[in-house]
């Protein structure tokens, strides 16, 4: 089982979320990942979206149609 908390600071962790981990978990082995949201575009990432932006006649397609090929290629 896997479970995600997303927090915009440290401030809001509290101790709800901790009562509330250790109600869901129990006496199970639990692995706690703390993780800093710090995700910039570079500049070689914006000028291939703003590339992809101007094409005439976009090539890329929607998550679920991604999702749908993957399924049928791979069984995932």
């Amino acid at each position: 089982m896997s479970t995600t908390y997303h927090l915009s600071s440290a401030e809001e962790l509290t101790t709800d979320i901790v009562e509330a981990i250790k109600a869901t978990f129990k006496s199970k082995p639990i692995t706690i990942i703390i993780e800093e949201d710090d995700f910039v575009l570079t500049d070689e990432m914006m000028l291939k979206l703003d590339e992809r932006l101007l094409e005439e006649n976009p090539t890329y397609i929607t998550a679920e149609e991604s999702i749908q090929r993957l399924v049928g290629k791979y069984g995932l």
